[in-house]
């Protein structure tokens, strides 16, 4: 039977008294618990009805064991929302740790893109990893919210049918059609007028934007009690600021969203370029983005007869957005380029963003063996494009530093050059289950084909960073004066080019192809009447076709692994195929054996795919497919409007004379964990359930990197800060042997780094909720818990090999960094969800829906701005000096435009100044004397509530009530009523930086 509702359930059998069941709800992946007790009829009597509180057996329900949130059809469509998107759904799960658009949904203190997204039974991921789900890439829903019927968020679930993740699985069902012909159609929009102009004291200018939605759905019989249909369409559109930044226009305050870049500089900036280079930068402020999207899905429901059902699915979404540039340190030295007060950018270095998604899926469920068996096949097939679209024509990027951190950014944006991904999965997926009395035998395969080709050539136009816009100004001159010249008059902070290196090639294509496959079996036994007992096996194991690329001279290079030891990598070869065994015990236990209290958990093993991503780098980073230059502090690099001016002349297909190598271990496994859940239900008064829940996680196998190209440091600062320190010869130029921070730089050899990803076993996280929830009756819902959870790990990776070490901060030996905060680490969080619906007079309804939330408003890392210790990476964590008799300043004079005059601090002025800042923190000031730990500085509570507020008309037409609803949704809703209300404080553009001056 198809998720969803109301059934009626109804028992009868000569003699005995006839029983039914009203109101019963199908909830995805649970069995509905019904129970009935039939009694013999002396005399023919009515049948008699059984009446449940409502919703209560979605919670008290045998089937459940670990934690899980069923949000049903009701809440889908009265909750306040204005995306519709993923997050305005999990965030009833009490484990429910934020979005981002890069990592996706955290649940539990995991990467969200270890979580494993399903719709109708069928993979329905971000696969690749660039993104955490479908629509993040273009920050849109990928399926219309009238459209799903039911979405569960299991994230300890102990079912072996569900696997390919250690985050949670993510099951939503989509609507089907009925014997009613039923329909609606829908409209709304909001502009800048909807937008409060305070945050606290501070003025917020959203900038004029309009959004636009026009939606529709229709379902109904094909043929009556057979052949069903349901179709949805929805049309967006959204025009919003590019940036609500701005310049600064000389003496203003630099506070809110004025920055500390002067107007008259990037003004100049703008002139000069397009006088002397002919390139067009755009405005840097006052401009619009564009995000349109469109969505359909069909569906077909078709009953053959009692024993065999079929349902076919198609959705598509068609998206794009335009998005800033790239904040990242992966190209660059320092990233943050804007969204912060420090930098503002030019928008022709920004990038548009395509995300065009295809998915069908076809399932065939049939009832065997006059009902003792029962087989669902599953088949779908999703296509995803996740190409870019440049804004600007191709030119150098240039990063321009003033007092060490980024002040403007123009030309090509750093990760765009040919930068296309096209992926696709085929999965199938059978589970075949034979009823054995009080054993229900389970067995299955899952088999999913994963293959993609992305095109990858970040820095391919040439990276330039100048220390000063003075610099820029120099260098560029001499290059008008003489184009021909080879020695900067300046010293460039940084420069980078990334060229292709195979002859012919037009663009320096990625494929890779995954074929992953389980099988598993379970035995859901009822051991007693009240005790079921769950225990399963699953067997999976991923299998990658090698399309890597062989570079024969790096396979002959000697490196260092993480324990000093001298190591050698084929750079040609990805993992084997290794399999991973996740057995998983199950427990429900009605302890009165009438569903007022049950006991339930389990504990077992879960694995899943990694963000593909991760794997792809190696195939475009082995020195084969692409040569990468890099020089840091050099004058060999002057400008040159030229893109390819640096790029080799004659391209052979030997191995490129300078890499940046991304590497997989070889015995590199599947991200695994294992995960122990218990958990308490209580039916209270008023159909509310109380429960109480623990859970653990332990990484079996978990991800790191190190840097195979860093030799042992050569040295320890002198003083309370000892920690150690690369001071070899500089790196500069090709050397005969090791320098400060490569092992291999002869020439010819030139290896930038070489990041090897691999497995660790020391990450944990912890969750302890308790919870009250009174499901959809009687027009009142009511769900409110706590939870407080802690996260921690070696690393966050991001979607470059290269970024993921450059920006873990650390304080000790870069490859082997020591367990600190995950950047998912949930800390507190309390909510309260409740809607109220109150129909009147039979013409019409009002419904109040309001979500309240309040939690940790995520966390980040204190590090000092630059490379302290000479690793070649700006991600040094902070020492905390006890007392001011452990700083050791130099006078330093603050220029305009970081001072608005020039100002002079002695020694004693900033060491008095730095007191009074670890004063002020309550971290620093507890942990005087340390290393400041990654990820350790937590954000306030932001406390925000939602609003949505319905008003329904209704009307006969054709004997049928027809419904006129209007239908307001504010969000941050207190923040209308005070200015102060439902503010968070973050650091925008990376960990707080302490700037240095040596």
């Amino acid at each position: 039977m198809r998720v969803g509702g109301p059934y009626t359930v109804t028992t009868s059998a000569i003699g005995w008294e006839g029983q039914h069941q009203d109101n019963v709800y199908l909830t995805l992946g649970q069995t509905a618990d019904l129970q009935f007790v039939m009694r013999q009829a002396a005399v023919q009597i009515q049948e008699v009805t059984v009446t449940a509180a409502a919703g209560v057996d979605k919670i008290l329900n045998s089937s459940r064991t670990g934690a899980a949130t069923t949000v049903s059809r009701e809440a889908l469509a009265t909750l306040p929302t204005v995306t519709g998107r993923l997050e305005s759904i999990v965030r009833l799960t009490p484990q429910f740790g934020g979005c981002t658009l890069s990592t996706g949904c955290t649940l539990a203190g995991q990467d969200g893109r270890l979580n494993n997204i399903s719709v109708d039974g069928t993979s329905f991921n971000n696969s690749f990893g660039l993104g955490g789900q479908p629509g993040d890439r273009t920050n849109v829903a990928p399926i219309s919210l009238s459209a799903i019927e039911q979405m569960q968020v299991d994230v300890a679930p102990f079912d072996v049918r569900q696997g390919n993740f250690v985050g949670a699985n993510i099951n939503t069902v989509t609507r089907s059609g009925n014997n009613r012909l039923q329909g609606s159609i829908g409209y709304s929009r909001r502009d800048q007028g909807l937008v409060g102009k305070k945050a606290g004291d501070l003025p917020f200018d959203p900038g004029v934007f309009n959004y636009k939605n026009l939606n529709g759905w229709l379902s109904g019989p094909i043929i009556p009690n057979r052949l069903f249909f349901f179709t949805s369409l929805e049309n967006e559109s959204l025009t919003q600021p590019g940036t609500t930044f701005l310049a600064n226009t000389g003496g203003q305050p630099v506070a809110g969203n004025t920055t500390r870049v002067l107007a008259s500089d990037l003004d100049a900036l703008s002139t000069y370029l397009k006088s002397n280079f002919d390139y067009d930068t755009g405005p840097y402020q006052g401009y619009n983005f564009e995000v349109p999207a469109h969505r359909f899905l069909g569906k077909l429901d078709f009953n053959l007869n009692d024993q065999n059902k079929l349902v076919f699915r198609y959705n598509r979404l068609i998206s794009s957005s335009d998005i800033l540039v790239s904040n990242s340190n992966s190209l660059g030295i320092l990233g943050n380029r804007r969204t912060n007060t420090n930098a503002l950018n030019f928008s022709n270095s920004n990038y548009g963003m395509l995300e065009n998604i295809e998915s069908t899926v076809g399932e065939w469920n049939s009832t065997l063996g006059g009902g003792t068996m029962a087989n669902s096949l599953i088949l779908g097939y999703t296509r995803q494009n996740e190409s870019r679209k440049p804004k600007g024509q191709f030119f150098p990027m240039v990063d321009i530093q003033e007092a060490g951190l980024t002040y403007t950014t123009f030309g090509f944006e750093p990760f765009t050059p040919d930068n296309l991904l096209f992926y696709n999965t085929l999965q199938l997926q059978d589970n075949f289950t034979k009823y054995l009395g009080s054993h229900d035998l389970t067995i299955g395969a899952s088999v999913e084909r994963y293959k993609s080709e992305n095109t990858f050539f970040p820095g391919s136009q040439s990276v330039y960073v100048y220390n000063s816009l003075a610099d820029f100004y120099t260098d560029a001159n001499g290059y008008l004066a003489n184009p021909a010249r080879t020695v900067s008059p300046v010293t460039l902070a940084r420069f980078q080019v990334r060229y292709n290196n195979i002859p012919g090639l037009d663009k320096p294509l990625q494929p890779l192809e995954v074929l992953y496959s389980g099988i598993y079996a379970q035995d859901e036994w009822r051991a007693t009447e009240n005790l079921k007992l769950n225990l399963g096996v699953r067997f999976d194991v991923p299998k990658f076709k090698n399309t890597a690329f062989d570079n024969a001279n790096a396979d002959q290079l000697s490196f260092r692994d993480e324990n000093g030891n001298t190591v050698k990598y084929n750079t040609g070869k990805l993992p084997d195929a290794k399999v991973s065994i996740s057995p998983r015990l199950g427990v429900n236990w009605d302890v009165h054996g009438d569903r007022s209290l049950q006991f339930r958990g389990g504990t077992g093993i879960f694995s899943g795919r990694p963000a593909y991503v991760w794997i792809s780098n190696q195939i475009g980073n082995t020195g084969v497919l692409t040569g990468f230059d890099e020089f840091n502090n050099t004058t060999t690099r002057p400008f040159n409007p030229d893109p390819n001016h640096y790029k080799p002349t004659t391209i052979t297909g030997a191995p490129a004379a300078s890499v940046d190598l991304a590497l997989t271990d070889p015995d590199f496994k599947f991200p695994k964990l294992w995960r122990t859940d218990i958990g308490f239900d209580k039916l209270l008064a008023f159909g509310v359930v109380g429960t109480v829940e623990y859970m653990y996680n332990r990484d079996v196998d978990g991800i790191y990197y190190i840097n195979a190209n860093l030799p042992a440091a050569q040295a320890n600062f002198i003083g309370p800060d000892f920690r150690l320190r690369w001071v070899g010869p500089s790196c500069t130029n090709p050397t005969p042997g090791p320098c400060q921070n490569r092992i291999n730089n002869a020439t010819g050899n030139v290896v930038v780094r070489n990041i090897v990803m691999k497995n660790e076993n020391r990450g944990r996280s912890s969750n302890i909720d308790v919870s009250l929830e009174k499901p959809f009756g009687n027009g009142l819902f009511l769900k409110t818990a706590y939870n407080y959870g802690v996260a921690r790990n070696t690393i966050d990776p991001g979607s470059i090999a290269s970024g993921s070490w450059n920006g873990n901060p650390i304080y000790n030996d870069p490859n082997n960094p020591a367990l600190g905060y995950s950047a998912n680490s949930p800390g507190h969080r309390f909510f309260v969800a409740t809607t109220y619906r109150k129909e009147y007079f039979s013409f019409g309804a009002t419904t109040l829906s309001l979500f309240f939330d309040a939690h940790t408003n995520g966390n980040t890392s204190y590090t000092f701005a630059g490379d302290m210790n000479g690793d070649g990476a700006s991600n040094d964590l902070i020492y905390i000096p006890r007392n001011i008799s452990e700083m050791n300043f130099q006078q330093f004079t603050c220029n305009p435009p970081t001072c608005q005059a020039a100002t002079v601090f002695t020694p004693s002025d900033q060491a008095n100044a730095f007191e009074a800042f670890i004063e002020q923190d309550d971290y620093l000031n507890h942990h005087r004397g340390q290393y400041a730990q990654r990820n350790a500085l937590f954000f306030p509570l932001v406390k925000r509530a939602d609003l949505s507020i319905q008003q329904e008309v209704f009307t006969d037409f054709v004997r049928r009530r027809n419904t006129l609803q209007i239908r307001a949704d504010i969000v941050n809703v207190g923040n209308l009523l005070n200015k102060h209300w439902g503010q968070g404080q973050r650091i925008y553009g990376g960990n707080a930086q302490i700037l240095t001056n040596p």
